[in-house]
């Protein structure tokens, strides 16, 4: 008997290779390691801050609350991590992760 197999292809792009480079620097560690990561937060600070790079690096640069459009034919869980859909790249997900990463920032010591 045939079984059929459903395959879901997603692009990459050269956003990949961005990705690949985020990765290898560590940027996304650094800074959760800086911000803390709150219990039920769906996003990191890190990953956000790697979304918007790769956004503004997608020739596109979509506003905040267009980022799920951006990213519905991406690889999302390949380019930000395990569990990250489109849906979740909206802007009720960023509001305290990026609040945090602006306060880590603009911290006067």
């Amino acid at each position: 008997m045939n079984q059929s197999t459903e395959i879901e292809v997603k692009n990459l792009d050269h956003l990949g290779l961005v990705a690949r480079i985020i990765d290898e620097i560590g940027i996304v560690e650094i800074i959760n390691e800086q911000v803390s990561i709150e219990r039920g937060e769906i996003v990191t600070a890190g990953q956000v801050v790697k979304a918007i790079i790769l956004n503004g690096l997608g020739f596109v640069s979509q506003t905040l609350y267009l980022f799920p459009q951006f990213f519905e034919d991406k690889a999302t869980e390949h380019l930000l991590g395990e569990g990250i859909e489109p849906k979740q790249l909206n802007d009720d997900n960023w509001t305290s992760p990026l609040t945090k990463s602006h306060n880590l920032c603009c911290r006067r010591d």
